[in-house]
């Protein structure tokens, strides 16, 4: 299926096809569940809560104004396309993999549930690379070079949070060519093995 080609409906939990419409329809979702601004809630409940700086901005697109209690606000989409989305910087992405690599925590402070982690980094039975917006390497085939425990938040311009619990490792590459991120993987593994005590 090439972009622009129509997609016919398909019954429910018979069909995959990745796309931002479902993150964008989440992240409306999420709106009328907190009626507050998401860039609000995502800065109380996860930025600052790990760290991560005051640099980044989340803007939704010129037509996505909702009304909610009466209130005009933005729906932010979730994917960055067209000027809209998350811009964050790769260290306040790192501090975010930390706290999936945590299970959720930040020391003693629990952010996320530990359940809802694990829902993520559970499989779609019709897309088992796939979690909740998650992409899972259990099958060593999203790229092989990786741990089978590791997992990937995949954004615009190919750049993404690795999270490998079996090395306690958050990695995180932007703008990388998308052909070449399984061999950057590849390096990244074969540093860590050759810097590691047991390889001395």
């Amino acid at each position: 299926m090439r972009k622009g080609d129509a997609r016919p409906l398909q019954a429910p939990g018979s069909f995959s096809k990745y796309n931002d419409v479902r993150i964008n329809q989440l992240s409306l979702a999420l709106r009328h569940l907190f009626r507050r601004p998401l860039p609000e809630v995502f800065r109380e409940a996860i930025a600052r809560p790990c760290g991560a700086s005051n640099d980044w901005c989340w803007e939704g697109y010129e037509n996505s104004w909702v009304l909610i209690d009466g209130q005009r606000m933005q729906s932010v989409p979730g994917g960055t396309h067209w000027g809209g989305g998350l811009a964050i910087g790769s260290a306040d992405q790192a501090l975010i993999g930390q706290r999936m690599l945590d299970q959720g925590r930040v020391g003693s402070q629990r952010l996320m549930s530990k359940e809802w982690v694990r829902r993520m980094q559970t499989p779609c039975a019709i897309a088992p690379w796939y979690g909740k917006l998650t992409w899972l390497n259990h099958l060593r085939g999203v790229f092989p070079s990786a741990s089978a425990t590791s997992t990937f938040c995949i954004g615009v311009g190919a750049s993404l949070v690795w999270t490998d619990p079996e090395r306690r490792l958050v990695a995180v590459v932007r703008w990388i060519d998308g052909t070449r991120i399984d061999g950057f993987c590849e390096r990244v593994v074969q540093a860590i093995s050759t810097s590691s005590p047991a390889a001395d």
